[in-house]
């Protein structure tokens, strides 16, 4: 997490709004899927009695400007026309994956840099079998929650390899936002009442990538969820291996006991022909580690469903104290996908960061 005061001001917010009270004094604080979507549905009513407009399925294509200064903005409606709107503050709030975004603003000049991020796979064991590890005899208990946990290994010589978004009683999903790719996610309802539990495997990726280009990792993202397209079958069937035959170095040609939850179906492969070698290394390499730590993690029959590629964004569009982009003035890059958050609070954060920027006036 972050340290910031603003911190509280949202869990509050999430609150007033529908999320369990819960969330503003659990040390791991939990909205779930079902009732986040309640929550940003009371959040756009809000947002719409106070005077503000929400455009769906509207597009950014092109941002006005004039002797360094933002005048505007051009979006295109749901019928194909454009339309034009004015301003000279623009907050520039896009998400991870706003990759027609990133190309714009590369076109248009702003400065753009290469970010570190992180790639890697969704693996699934039982709840039942995290419950048994954590809590021991009294892993049946009704007054116990569904178990998690959170694991870490930084050999003293290479890369590490970090869980990430660990969902108990969750879901995997199909993340995916470009026609031909494939991308997973892990998510858990409130109730957290599912059969498995799931989390991200991830191994961090630094710059420079295959190239200098500003945008370079995220077409290292794209080929990576490209591969993982063709080899699920072209349909948006995810790829996927037992854990076992992971480590085997072998292609899995059919599932053990873990039912996988992917509600797009997984078809059973080599999940290292979708990964770079330095992350499936990574990864073989570090389970032995995470079984030591959480008894049972090493389980044959877990199972891998490539790739998690979207965890944090693969730029950071420069800005400066006054949280204005360097090369133009009047636009606030912010949150995850302009490279200065990672995750939900601390996306929340840098928002009311920027709209306070906005509010001074400063320049």
């Amino acid at each position: 997490g972050i340290k910031d005061g603003r911190c509280r001001e949202v869990f509050l917010r999430f609150a007033e709004f529908g999320a369990p009270e819960e969330i503003l004094y659990s040390a791991t604080p939990h909205i779930g899927t079902d009732k986040l979507k309640t929550v940003v549905k009371n959040l756009r009513e809000e947002v719409i009695r106070l005077g503000g407009e929400i455009k769906f399925n509207t597009q950014l294509v092109d941002i006005i400007t004039a002797n360094g200064f933002v005048q505007g903005v051009t979006y295109k409606n749901p019928d194909g026309t454009t339309t034009d709107i004015e301003t000279d503050a623009l907050i520039l709030a896009v998400g991870h994956s706003a990759r027609d975004t990133f190309e714009l603003i590369y076109k248009k000049g702003l400065e753009i840099i290469q970010k570190p991020f992180s790639v890697g796979t969704r693996i699934e064991h039982p709840q039942e079998h995290i419950n048994k590890a954590q809590y021991g005899k009294l892993w049946n208990s009704p007054l116990l929650p569904a178990a998690d946990y959170k694991l870490a290994c930084h050999p003293q010589h290479g890369r590490g390899l970090y869980t990430f978004c660990m969902c108990p009683g969750g879901t995997v999903v199909s993340a995916s936002s470009e026609e031909g790719g494939m991308v997973v996610n892990g998510m858990s309802e409130y109730a957290r009442d599912k059969e498995n539990a799931n989390c991200a495997l991830l191994v961090g990726i630094e710059p420079p990538f295959e190239s200098d280009h500003p945008l370079a990792g995220m077409y290292l993202q794209r080929e990576i969820e490209q591969k993982a397209f063709k080899l699920g079958g072209g349909d948006y069937t995810a790829p996927a291996q037992l854990l076992g035959d992971f480590l085997k170095n072998q292609a899995s040609t059919k599932l053990g006991a873990v039912n996988p939850s992917c509600p797009t179906g997984v078809n059973m492969t080599d999940i290292r022909l979708v990964l770079p070698q330095k992350v499936t290394d990574t990864i073989a390499g570090a389970i032995q580690d995470f079984d030591n730590k959480l008894n049972g993690f090493n389980l044959y029959d877990a199972v891998l469903t490539a790739p998690e590629s979207r965890s944090s964004s693969p730029i950071r569009i420069i800005r400066d104290e006054f949280f204005q982009a360097t090369r133009l003035r009047g636009l606030y890059p912010s949150g995850e996908g302009a490279g200065y958050a990672g995750g939900i609070v601390s996306a929340a954060v840098d928002g009311i960061r920027c709209a306070e920027a906005v509010l001074s006036g400063e320049y």
